[in-house]
């Protein structure tokens, strides 16, 4: 069964800063680990929320907005797909996944077409 990780963080640290550096080892030994496990299919981290543009089409007109669908705290920074035997082993690597510690990280199941 194929799960998504939607990894919702408070906020980046800036880039070239000790704390970026040590973001990116967290985040690469996660990525290692699920790979070495044989359940990552896909991840990405996604640009901050500055750069989004929100779509939405109301009595056939479209209206854009700058930024996110909604103003919250934290803020979706990335997404993780596993293909996992089952819901709790989708949440183990939910759980070892470094957003977790700060944010949070919402597990979903992949409907199957």
């Amino acid at each position: 069964m194929k799960y998504m990780l939607l990894l919702r963080v408070p906020q980046r640290p800036a880039e070239g800063t000790p704390e970026w550096d040590q973001m990116g080892v967290e985040f690469g030994a996660a990525k290692q680990a699920m790979e070495s496990a044989g359940v990552l299919v896909d991840c990405a981290p996604l640009a901050w929320t500055d750069s989004a543009t929100t779509v939405r089409v109301r009595d056939g007109q479209t209206l854009l907005t700058d930024g996110p669908a909604a103003e919250i705290k934290e803020h979706l920074g990335g997404y993780t797909i596993l293909d996992c035997a089952d819901l709790d082993e989708a949440l183990k690597w939910a759980a070892a996944n470094p957003a977790a510690v700060t944010g949070s990280v919402e597990v979903r199941p992949i409907l199957a077409p």
